[in-house]
C-alpha cells in the first residue's frame, strides 16, 4: 500500500510536472524565436569564414615557405641563380599584360572612332 498517494501528494506532483512543462515551453520558444534562429545561422556563418580563413592562411604561409626557401639559402643569403630567371619572367609576363591591355584600349577606341563616323 506504499503506492497510494495523498490527495496533496498528487497536486504538488501536478504543480511540479506544470512547472517542468513551463520551463521546456520557454526553451523551445527561445529555440524557435527568429532573432535566435538567425543569430544561430549568423554563428555558424562567422565560424564557416573564419575556418576557411584559417585554411587560406595555412596554405598560404606554406607557399610563401616554399618559395623563399627556394630563393633564399639556409644562412638566409639570396640564390641569385634562381632569383634572376624568376625576375626576368615576371617581368616578361608584366610586359605582356600591359601590351595586352594597351592594344584592347586602342581596338576600342579605333571601333567607337569609326562608329561616330558611321552615324554622321
Amino acid at each position: 500500500m506504499s503506492d497510494a498517494r495523498t490527495p496533496a501528494q498528487i497536486e504538488a506532483d501536478i504543480a511540479r510536472r506544470r512547472q517542468q512543462l513551463a520551463v521546456t515551453l520557454d526553451e523551445i520558444g527561445v529555440r524557435v524565436h527568429p532573432k535566435t534562429i538567425i543569430g544561430d545561422a549568423k554563428a555558424k556563418a562567422a565560424s564557416a569564414v573564419d575556418r576557411t580563413a584559417g585554411r587560406a592562411y595555412v596554405s598560404a604561409n606554406r607557399v610563401v615557405t616554399s618559395v623563399r626557401s627556394q630563393l633564399v639559402s639556409e644562412e638566409g643569403e639570396p640564390r641569385m641563380e634562381r632569383i634572376v630567371p624568376v625576375a626576368l619572367v615576371v617581368a616578361g609576363l608584366v610586359g605582356l599584360v600591359a601590351l595586352s591591355a594597351r592594344s584592347s584600349r586602342s581596338s576600342r577606341a579605333s571601333r567607337s572612332s569609326r562608329c561616330k563616323r558611321c552615324r554622321s
